[in-house]
C-alpha cells in the first residue's frame, strides 16, 4: 500500500491567514545585538509562516506557526496530520486538526516554507 504524498510547497495566501508577506517583525539582523536578541528576531520572523514538523512517532504536521515556549513546545494553527507510511490508514486523506500543540520532546525536525522566485521550497 503506497503512502500518501505529503503536500508539496504550500500555496501563498491560504484561507487560514498564514501568508508569507513581510510583517512588522521582519527586519535586518544587526550584528551588534546580543545573541538572544538575534535569536528572538529570527523566531519572530517565523510567526505566521507555514511549517512542517516531523515527530518521533513518524507523523508529520503541517500548519501555521503561532507560538512556542521555553520547553520548545510549538503551537500550529490550521494543522493537518499525515501518518507514517507503515500505518494501515495511511492511504487516506490527511486528518485536519485545526489548532495543535506539539510537545518539544517529540519534535524531530521543523521545515519552514521559504519564498523563492521560481517556486516555494522548504528550508
Amino acid at each position: 500500500m503506497a503512502a500518501p504524498a505529503l503536500p508539496g510547497p504550500l500555496p501563498r495566501g491560504e484561507e487560514n491567514g498564514c501568508g508569507n508577506s513581510p510583517g512588522p517583525g521582519d527586519f535586518v539582523e544587526d550584528k551588534a545585538d546580543p545573541p538572544y536578541l538575534r535569536a528572538r528576531r529570527k523566531l519572530e520572523n517565523l510567526l505566521n509562516k507555514s511549517m512542517r514538523i516531523r515527530m518521533t512517532d513518524g507523523r508529520t504536521l503541517v500548519g501555521c506557526f503561532l507560538c512556542t515556549d521555553r520547553d520548545c513546545n510549538v503551537i500550529l494553527g490550521s494543522a493537518q496530520e499525515y501518518l507514517k507510511a507503515s500505518d494501515s490508514f495511511s492511504a487516506g486523506e490527511p486528518r485536519v486538526l485545526g489548532l495543535a500543540m506539539v510537545p518539544g520532546h517529540h519534535i524531530v525536525s521543523i521545515e519552514v516554507e521559504l519564498e523563492s522566485l521560481a517556486s516555494l521550497q522548504y528550508l
